[in-house]
C-alpha cells in the first residue's frame, strides 16, 4: 500500500523548485482547491493564486492556467480568474479550464487542451510531488512550488496529509490508465 506513495513522493519532490529559482516556462498552472460559501477562493486557493500573481508579476510565464471545477452555480476557475485580475494578472494572460475536476485532469488537460509544455505548479506543499508526478506522467515538463499549509483547522491539515497516501495510489493508476 505504501509503495505507490513511495513512488509518488520521490518522483514528484524531485521537481520542487526554491521559488527564487524557479525556469522561465509556458505556463503556471494553479490546480483548484475548493471556494468559500460566497463563492470566493477557499484560504488555500488563495495561498496558491498570490503565489501565482507573484510569479507573473516576475515574468516566469506569459500566462497563469486555473483549473478546477465549475458546474450550475460553481465555478472555481472564474473565481481564480476574478482574484488574479485584483491582483494585477491582465486577463488575456489567464485561461481557464472548467474541467479540471482532478490533479490528474489537470495536468492532462494542461497538454492535451491548452498545450502547455512547461510549467511551474503552485501549490501546497504536501500536494506539490502528487501534482508533479501527475504531470510529469501527462508530459508536461513541470517543476513547482509549495505554498504554506497552515490551517486554523490543525484537523484538516492532518486530514489533507493523510489523504495523500490513497492519492498516490490513483495517482499511480491514472498514471497506467493514460
Amino acid at each position: 500500500m505504501l509503495a505507490p506513495f513511495v513512488v509518488v513522493q520521490g518522483t514528484g519532490r524531485a521537481h520542487v523548485a526554491d521559488p527564487a529559482d524557479v525556469p522561465t516556462s509556458d505556463a503556471i498552472v494553479v490546480p483548484g482547491a475548493g471556494l468559500r460559501p460566497d463563492g470566493s477562493p477557499s484560504t488555500y486557493l488563495r495561498r496558491r493564486l498570490d503565489a501565482a500573481a507573484e510569479l507573473y508579476d516576475r515574468g516566469v510565464a506569459p500566462v497563469v492556467l486555473v483549473s478546477g471545477d465549475a458546474h450550475d452555480a460553481y465555478d472555481e476557475p472564474g473565481s481564480m480568474r476574478a482574484w488574479l485580475l485584483d491582483r494585477g494578472v491582465p486577463d488575456d494572460a489567464i485561461l481557464l479550464d472548467r474541467e479540471g475536476f482532478d490533479t490528474h485532469a489537470t495536468c492532462t488537460r494542461a497538454v492535451s487542451e491548452f498545450g502547455v509544455g512547461t510549467a511551474v505548479v503552485v501549490t501546497q506543499g504536501y500536494h506539490l510531488p502528487r501534482t508533479l508526478f501527475s504531470c510529469r506522467v501527462a508530459g508536461l515538463d513541470a517543476v513547482g512550488i509549495g505554498v504554506s499549509a497552515a490551517s486554523v483547522e490543525p484537523w484538516k491539515a492532518v486530514l489533507y496529509r493523510v489523504r495523500e497516501v490513497p492519492a498516490a495510489t490513483k495517482a499511480v493508476l491514472d498514471a497506467v490508465r493514460r
